[in-house]
């Protein structure tokens, strides 16, 4: 999961999962007489792009290996799901002119109920995906480092968990910020990071040497839940989806840019899974960039281009978050603001060194809250907000049917995430 960077702080404060250019906040969308976005079609797709294109890229191969060849066929329906809700989500807005974000949504279908339930779901998957960049960051930094460890006396700490401190305490600075304008210059590599990522991993396998000899198994049954929580996990870009679209000139043509966000996006995850998937087989990791040989400079280009963005993205992630915990506490001296934003620091560290697995929990944040956001609460909302739910219709069929896609993956996700975590313990 990534998150579109913006100039303007204050606008990132308000809208949670994006972020706009100055000339993006000037806007003030009405159903009926729209005061026109300047944001053109191409810069929405590039801000879809990145808001869709992230971590999960560096776990699609395992996913892939979790559940087998067959299992693609999941990704193409989760891709196909989501994009339809993200359209939905859109239906949603036309309904009603003061609806801006996605908890907007949740409130004017189901009144403060539901804009506290899209809330809760939007800001815990913010947290763990923090959590997991940090993660994220030991893993890899070990791998450079292997031989990296603390000990004095009765005291002994690992290497990565040396690294998970170290990366915090670094990260520290960038979240004390409050003018984070300077960071989102730097955070706006998303789409390009992606790129150089899928790149540099088949660089490694067509000429370094790894080359692509696995054949890998066709199906696994036992990887399915996995496989459906880290696909759902890619594409749990949809708290952004409003704001791309109060955003754009010509808003008739934001399905059009979901499409082509959708399909290439895909293509990047289909691709980097079957890349890692014929290189490495069943022994590919949580993250592929853990398989790759350290000696090899295509191999660095991508470890350190995955051990950037989390630092510069961190702050950015929870931004959010600590709004929301000041806004509800209705108390903005500084010492305080400073204090909330090192104690969720180290509270996501904390989870990082006791929860200490990536696949697992990606896992766990796709089953339960991409699912939910992504999948369920765009179609509770639409039907409830429409009234779509009072007559019988081959929508309504097609809407219940990934409800109860969305369900399946939120339950047997659940379930298998939270029993491999809890074994893992």
């Amino acid at each position: 999961m990534a998150i579109l960077l913006i100039k303007d702080e204050e606008s990132a404060l308000k809208n949670p999962l994006i972020i706009l250019n100055d000339d993006d906040a000037k806007i003030n969308i009405n159903h009926l007489h729209y005061k026109e976005g300047t944001t053109t079609f191409f810069k929405t797709c590039f801000n879809g792009l990145n808001a869709l294109s992230g971590v999960g890229i560096l776990s699609i191969p395992y996913a892939l290996s979790a559940g087998g060849w067959l299992s693609l066929v999941l990704l193409i329906s989760i891709a196909a799901a989501t994009f339809f809700t993200g359209v939905l989500i859109r239906r949603c807005m036309d309904y009603n002119s003061e609806i801006r974000t996605y908890p907007d949504i949740g409130e004017r279908a189901f009144g403060r109920i539901g804009r506290g339930i899209v809330s809760l779901f939007m800001y815990l998957e913010l947290y763990f995906v923090a959590t997991g960049f940090l993660i994220l960051e030991g893993d890899n930094l070990q791998n450079l480092f292997p031989n990296m460890g603390f000990e004095y006396s009765w005291i002994k700490i690992s290497g990565k968990d040396c690294f998970v401190v170290i990366v915090a305490l670094v990260i520290l600075p960038t979240v004390l910020l409050e003018d984070l304008s300077v960071l989102s210059y730097v955070s706006a590599t998303g789409v390009l990071a992606s790129a150089v990522i899928v790149v540099s991993v088949l660089w490694t396998g067509a000429i370094d040497g790894v080359g692509f000899h696995e054949k890998g198994r066709t199906l696994n049954l036992g990887g399915i839940p996995t496989a459906f929580s880290l696909y759902a996990f890619c594409y749990c870009a949809h708290p952004v989806f409003p704001t791309l679209y109060t955003s754009m000139r010509d808003k008739r043509q934001f399905n059009k840019v979901l499409l082509v966000c959708f399909v290439i996006c895909t293509a990047g995850y289909t691709s980097m899974a079957i890349l890692g998937y014929l290189m490495y087989g069943e022994n590919v990791k949580s993250q592929v960039t853990l398989n790759l040989p350290i000696g090899e400079i295509s191999s660095k280009v991508a470890i350190y281009t995955t051990l950037v963005n989390p630092v510069t993205k961190y702050a950015l992630m929870v931004t959010p978050i600590v709004s929301a915990i000041e806004n509800h506490l209705n108390y903005n001296k500084r010492p305080l603001n400073l204090m909330i934003r090192t104690l969720l620091l180290i509270s996501t560290a904390i989870v990082a060194l006791a929860v200490p697995f990536f696949g697992n929990l990606m896992s766990l944040v796709g089953a339960f809250l991409s699912a939910t956001a992504s999948i369920i609460l765009p179609c509770v909302c639409y039907l409830k907000i429409s009234g779509t739910y009072k007559r019988w219709s081959f929508e309504l069929l097609s809407i219940v049917g990934i409800i109860l896609m969305g369900i399946s993956i939120v339950i047997i996700g659940t379930y298998s995430s939270l029993s491999q975590i809890i074994g893992l313990l």
